[in-house]
Formats: C-alpha cells, structure tokens, sequence
C-alpha cells in the first residue's frame, strides 16, 4: 500500500529537511493514493514504481524550496509571452517542438530538466549531474517497454513536455499514463486547476533561473504539451500573453497510436491490464479536451491561436514555422533555419522503428471514433 505519511517521511529525509513549507497539495496526493491503492490493480512492480516516482516528486517539492530559501530572487523571474504549441498527441507536436527549439533565442524546458527541476549542486559550469540520471531511467524505460522506442522519440537530453513540472502539483494526467484510474481522472478533471498552473509557473521560474546560470539568453519560452487542450482557461490566467499554436490530425490517425503507447507504458505496472478500457477511456478524455478548447476559443475571441495541421508540418515544414514566427512576432534567422534543417535531417522518423497497431486491438473501430470526434472533424476537416 502507497501511504502519505510514509512517502512525506521519505522525502523529507532524502532531501534533508525537517518540514514542508508548503503542503496544500495533501489532500491531491492523498486522493491519487487512494486510486492507485484501490482502483488501479498494481502489481508489486507498480507499487514500487509509482511510490518511488511519487517520493521523488515530493523531494523535488523540498529541494526547490530550499532552493528558493537561498536564492529569492528566484521568484522575481517573469514568465513573459511563451508559445505554447498544443493539440492532440500524435499530431506532431514533438517533432515541431524540438525543432523549433533548436533557436537559441528561445527557451526550452528539457526532459531531464522537467523530471527533475532542482539541480543537485550549486556549479552551472560542469555537466549537471541530472543528465546522467535520467538517461538511466530513460534507459529503464525502454527496457521495460522497448515498443516505446516506435511511438516516441524518447531523449533525456531533448525538449520535451511540461506537464511533468505539472505533476509535480500532483495535477496532471501523468499518473494515468501508468496505472488505469479513471475514476480519479474524472475527478481530477473538475477540480480547480489553478493551483496546478500556479505551480508551473513557479518551475519555469526556477528553471529560467538557471539556464541564465548557464549562461542561456533565450527571451521566450517555447513550451509544448497536450494537457493545454483539457484547461485552456487555466493556461491562459497564468499565461494571459501566451501564444498558442494547434496542431490538428484526424482522430482516427492519433486516437488507436496513443492507446498503443499508453497500454505499453502502464502494462508493466499491474497484472491485470484492461488496455481497450484503458485506450477508451482516454478517447473520452481527449474529445471532452477538444471541445473544451473548442468552446473556450469561441467564447474568447482575444485568446491568440494559430491553426496548423500535421501533414503540412511534414511536407512543408520550413512554411509551417515561418507561420510560427510572424504570429509570435519572432524574428527568423537564416542561421536558425539552417539549424532547424539540419537537426530535422539526423531526426527523421524513419529512424526509429515503425509502431505497428491496430483499431481492433483496443475495442475501436472507426465509425465510433468518428461519431466521437465528429464535432471536432467537422470544425477542422
């Protein structure tokens, strides 16, 4: 069993504190226990998985305030115009993501840099320590579920989502990406969620901070992940000069290739799987994200988004980002498309192994999934 008092003793011990400055997030972590004890089916890798990635969390959580202890200035950083790339998974949004960041004149946040925000020593010269670290667990990862190497590019040394600094709130769906607990994703759903963003903001901060450290001049951050789509009214009081740019793909392409990549990354976690279930569930939640966006942008005509669709970012891509940049009012450089270009050409899918699935192998089939998403398809398609 995953016990509060236990994980909260742990952490504080490994990051060598005597209390929580903050701990307002109890009752959310206390709610997420309770799914993954009783709701989750975990097996007792699953136990030992989701425990140690929870206490990591909550020492990440004592660190940065030890960290903000010693340096307050930390929190007079400002978070100022970020592009925020959003739209369902599969639809390309990685692939746009870090090649747009290739220019240095932006900020990113990378994967090592979101799994674990706080840095394990005090010198911004030498190799962070954390990159080592999490090529390990991205090593493990793939060990565990080799089929994710066919579904995502997975590189610790690359950008990658910030939902994982969300879920350091423990307000983020990343939990669901391991263990099938629908019934707390309903919850979690129609919570208040500012709390979550607020959070996030904090992190970009933290890490803002110390990319200046490492002596980054990037101005604006360039952010990407598709949990946007479910809070955009979230993203948008904590980001209110956010430039957001949608990708957009037909369901029936994205939908059955994301349950493939959820069902690999929770199947090692519980011995009793229901990966259709689990697949659908996360149907529901992406139409019910869709039109939540949907909704927002009619209803807020001076929220900025820009429309992209995924077959143009693959056969035009240098079009597509020029489109980025004028509607971010971004300055192009020559040298950073060249650099775009030349990252693009040793990154190309073909590269990694081809992701082979089927709609049947997780109870879709196509006429439901466009009934599903058919509000959505008729808008975009």
């Amino acid at each position: 069993m995953l016990d509060i008092r236990t994980l909260k003793r742990e952490a504080l011990v490994q990051a060598e504190r005597r209390v929580f400055i903050d701990d307002e997030f109890e009752p959310l972590l206390d709610r997420l226990l309770k799914a993954l004890n009783t709701e989750a089916s975990l097996n007792e890798v699953g136990v030992g998985f989701h425990g140690a990635r929870l206490r990591d969390l909550l020492t990440n959580r004592l660190r940065m305030e030890a960290w903000v202890e010693k340096h307050p200035e930390i929190l007079e950083e400002t978070i100022e115009r970020p592009i925020v790339v959003v739209g369902l998974p599969r639809t390309g949004t990685t692939m746009l993501h870090r090649t747009i960041a290739t220019d240095t004149s932006l900020l990113a946040p990378i994967w090592y840099e979101v799994r674990q925000p706080v840095p394990l020593a005090d010198d911004f010269e030498r190799e962070d320590e954390r990159i080592g670290i999490s090529e390990a667990e991205v090593t493990a990862m793939l060990e565990a579920a080799p089929e994710l190497a066919a579904i995502h590019p997975m590189d610790a040394r690359a950008p990658d989502e910030e939902i994982m600094l969300l879920e350091h709130s423990f307000m983020s769906t990343v939990p669901e990406c391991y263990a099938h607990i629908p019934e707390f994703g309903d919850w979690l759903y129609e919570q208040d969620q500012s709390a979550g963003y607020d959070y996030l903001y904090r992190c970009l901060q933290f890490l803002q901070w110390q990319k200046r450290r490492k002596g980054q001049t990037g101005t604006r951050w360039l952010l990407k992940t598709p949990h946007h789509l479910h809070y955009p009214e979230y993203l948008f009081k904590r980001f209110p000069d956010a430039a957001v740019v949608q990708t957009h793909r037909h369901p029936i392409d994205v939908i059955p290739s994301y349950g493939s990549m959820m069902a690999a990354l929770a199947q090692p976690f519980s011995d009793d799987l229901n990966a259709p279930a689990l697949a659908q569930n996360w149907a529901a939640k992406w139409a019910k994200g869709l039109a939540k966006t949907m909704d927002y942008r009619a209803t807020h005509p001076e929220a900025r988004y820009l429309d992209l669709y995924f077959m143009d970012t693959v056969a035009n891509p240098e079009t597509e980002i020029r489109k980025i940049y004028n509607f971010a009012g971004l300055e192009l450089t020559s040298e950073a498309l060249a650099e775009m270009a030349h990252w693009r050409a040793f990154n190309e899918r073909e590269s990694r192994p081809e992701h082979h699935y089927q709609l049947s192998d997780f109870g879709f089939d196509a006429e439901s999934l466009h009934q599903q998403f058919a509000r959505y398809t008729q808008a975009y398609f």
